[in-house]
């Protein structure tokens, strides 16, 4: 393992899995654009304080600022375009797959996790759900998703599903496998997020395993988990490159598994 607990990546399938040909858009793109605008005016008002005000030391707090500012955008811009397929491609090649499971990614968005997950399913099946919110990413549209499938080869293997994933419209137990990635945490009401675990556990056939990879609520997740119980409950750091602009917005994995 590296130092942010991510797994080296030395096999051909493992770089295969990280090179996308899809597009994936921008991650909460609104936040993206106010970084780079917070560092512009940062930038603006150093200028203003030494060339018009003469107060360097205003001028210096305010480059200071811009750098940081700028260094947070280029962090954010590298976990949602690079990073977070690296970290995920870890996890789902050591997640121990048959090739054989039902998966179901609950908030896939343009499927960066899903189509991922469906190329290690040769015998299987990918179901992604999402509402298709532009506000949590870019260009968020199922049709977009499937031409990103298209270019993975995977559109045979996915199963695109318009639902809120508080309560989504198919049979208990269906699936050996559940993802999510960056999608609970949208959901501002705690016990709007304990509905969708609940969810994700109903769905979830004995024997089955979570991954939630999210950047707030993680321990309130596993809380949920472990009182609908479920087993070996494990909260863990993804690193730098699953950082969101600092330490701050650092993402978290929730992994579980139900009883058989």
């Amino acid at each position: 393992m590296d130092s942010d607990g991510v797994g080296q990546m030395n096999s051909q399938p493992m770089r295969e899995l990280v090179h996308r040909r899809g597009d994936y858009g921008i991650d909460a793109p609104y936040i993206l654009s106010g970084l780079v605008t917070v560092g512009a005016v940062l930038l603006i008002a150093a200028a203003i304080s030494l060339w018009i005000f003469h107060m360097p030391g205003v001028a210096t707090g305010c480059l200071v600022g811009a750098a940081l500012t700028f260094a947070s955008a280029a962090s954010y811009f590298y976990t949602t375009r690079h990073g977070k397929f690296v970290v995920w491609a870890q996890l789902l090649s050591q997640a121990g797959l048959r090739g054989d499971e039902r998966i179901i990614d609950l908030g896939c968005g343009r499927g960066a996790v899903l189509l991922m997950a469906a190329q290690l399913l040769p015998r299987g099946s990918a179901t992604g759900v999402d509402i298709w919110r532009t506000f949590d990413q870019s260009g968020n549209n199922p049709e977009v998703t499937r031409r990103n499938a298209e270019r993975e080869g995977v559109l045979d293997r996915i199963e695109l599903l318009t639902a809120d994933i508080r309560s989504i419209p198919l049979p208990d137990d269906s699936f050996g496998v559940i993802v999510s990635s960056l999608a609970i945490h949208n959901l501002s009401n705690p016990a709007a997020r304990d509905e969708v675990i609940d969810e994700a556990v109903r769905l979830m056939r004995p024997g089955g395993t979570l991954f939630i990879a999210d950047i707030r609520a993680t321990s309130a997740y596993a809380d949920r988990l472990r009182h609908r119980g479920m087993a070996d409950v494990v909260m863990r750091y993804l690193g730098w490159r699953f950082c969101y602009g600092g330490p701050f917005f650092a993402t978290k994995l929730v992994t579980a598994r139900k009883p058989e």
